[in-house]
């Protein structure tokens, strides 16, 4: 699984994208929201792709957002510990999302990967090539209104 997101604007307009690919198959998801911020649209990727997963699976997932596999991999299990607090009692930021994603998690064993963004990768630039999509496609279901950053 590759997955990408993409914002204009932060926050702003934004989208992501998911690669799955396994032995003989290959689907492409894309898809954005008016308002959000592109750690949302990295998150949203991710909860996106697992699922579509129908069965319980072994993932190698790849992303270029830091924030994503280190939250998932290293944050996550303390702020569980801390009822979703941060280490200095902060609300946790997308507290929503990571909830659902530990949640799609728990179904699958998954082996968290971090690639550098923009750097020639081919399935990381297409993941982002469909987050730009996703945004795009929102953009013009909001009658072409480009939002902050544009």
């Amino acid at each position: 699984m590759h997955t990408d997101g993409a914002c204009r604007g932060n926050p702003g307009p934004g989208g992501w994208g998911v690669i799955l690919r396994t032995t003989g198959a290959e689907k492409e998801l894309c898809g954005g929201e008016a308002q959000t911020t592109n750690n949302r649209m990295e998150l949203t990727a991710a909860i996106r792709g697992l699922e579509a997963l129908k069965v319980a699976c072994r993932v190698q997932a790849y992303t270029d957002s830091q924030y994503l596999r280190t939250g998932i991999s290293a944050w996550l299990p303390q702020w569980k510990q801390r009822g979703w607090r941060t280490a200095d009692r902060k609300p946790v930021k997308n507290e929503d999302l990571w909830r659902r994603l530990d949640e799609l998690a728990a179904q699958h064993e998954i082996h968290w990967h971090w690639v550098k963004g923009h750097a020639g990768n081919a399935d990381n630039e297409r993941a982002d090539a469909l987050a730009n999509h996703g945004l795009e496609e929102t953009l013009q279901a909001m009658g072409g209104r480009s939002g902050a950053g544009r």
